[in-house]
């Protein structure tokens, strides 16, 4: 009979040491990031009440968890991030703070920007990732910082993310022309979800190739599916080690689809805007699923394995919405906090306490617009 280690070593033998090329290990953490982005989502969504503790709009990032776990698996602690407003899989994936993040949300003195920012405009700049700037602005702040990294003569990436709504704002081209120029130490992600809030990219742009249009700037592009996560992998990994090695800037435009609607927990889709047919392709490639199954298939993920990833991310959210709950608001001399260059010429006065009136939440604007 054979013995328990011989056992293990058969398993283990039976076991590939990669997936598509993917080291066993990565594709292992991909999907652990990729999960936990989805819970994250998941628990905000439910905790999310309009005009209640949470006063700020969101946009969830819910069947786009693929790319951000793939570039943040090949950005350095000292790299920077830059993306819009479907930023929280960014925020995660490169290493903000769970704690700081719910707290921001829920405008706390704790939360990763003081409460100040809230969803759309969170950054954290421990992880040096920065978002919001909305309409793609952020991109030219990204240049800047990826000109002084190859003036300093640091090995620094920039990845710079962007949605195909961004994409019809000159600035985009701007900036890709300058980085191809320069020849920067950039990444470029176009999350191509194909709405632009509620407008098909079909009905806003002639040519839907925005792969083609960074080419004609001189910057390698490609598209791709935005829900295989190990491809994606490959793929920033060669854009990533060109950039550091001074061989300039890339661009993967990657097909992908958000569940959720345009902002809010609330699903928009009553606005027969897209179709139920097509919602349901989509389902059917979920990133996490497609990973999973591979994962399964190949031994190297099973129940148990995943029961206890599960608890482990649950138990992770449960604690930052405790931090977040019983955080204190900002007082009065955070006002000016981080607004000026030199606070210490700024004269702040106290604010008169305002008592608050009952507040009705089924007025209209108490409820989510479009941003």
């Amino acid at each position: 009979m054979a013995s328990t280690q011989q056992k293990k070593a058969r398993s283990s033998a039976r076991k590939p040491a990669s997936l598509n090329g993917v080291p066993a290990s990565t594709a292992l953490d991909l999907f652990r990031t990729m999960l936990r982005i989805r819970r994250v989502q998941e628990a905000i969504i439910k905790e999310y009440h309009p005009a209640d503790q949470m006063r700020c709009p969101m946009h969830f990032c819910v069947g786009q968890e693929a790319p951000p776990a793939a570039l943040g698996q090949h950005l350095r602690p000292d790299d920077s991030a830059f993306t819009g407003h479907r930023s929280h899989g960014y925020y995660l994936a490169k290493g903000g703070s769970l704690r700081g993040m719910i707290a921001e949300f829920y405008g706390k003195a704790t939360g990763s920007n003081g409460g100040k920012a809230g969803s759309q405009e969170i950054s954290d700049e421990s992880a040096r990732f920065w978002s919001g700037t909305i309409l793609v602005t952020g991109m030219s702040i990204a240049a800047g910082i990826a000109l002084a990294a190859q003036m300093r003569g640091q090995c620094r990436v920039v990845a710079a993310t962007f949605g195909d709504g961004g994409a019809d704002e000159g600035l985009v081209y701007e900036t890709l022309n300058f980085a191809a120029l320069r020849r920067l130490p950039m990444v470029f992600v176009c999350e191509n979800n194909r709405y632009s809030t509620y407008s098909r990219q079909e009905t806003r742009q002639a040519r839907v190739d925005l792969a083609g249009r960074a080419r004609a700037f001189g910057v390698p592009a490609q598209r791709m599916f935005g829900n295989d996560v190990l491809a994606l992998f490959t793929a920033l990994k060669r854009a990533v080690d060109d950039a550091r090695a001074g061989r300039g800037p890339s661009l993967l435009e990657v097909m992908t689809y958000r569940y959720c609607g345009h902002v809010g927990p609330e699903g928009d889709d009553h606005l027969e805007y897209r179709t139920k047919k097509e919602l349901d392709a989509w389902y059917k490639q979920d990133p996490i699923e497609l990973l999973k199954r591979r994962l399964v298939k190949q031994r190297l993920l099973d129940t148990a394995r995943l029961e206890a990833l599960e608890r482990e991310i649950a138990q992770e959210i449960d604690d930052a919405f405790s931090f977040a709950k019983s955080s204190p608001f900002p007082g009065p001399e955070a006002l000016m906090r981080d607004v000026f260059a030199d606070p210490a010429t700024v004269r702040v006065e106290g604010l008169p306490e305002i008592i608050e009136q009952p507040f009705d939440f089924q007025q209209a604007e108490a409820v989510p617009r479009p941003y």
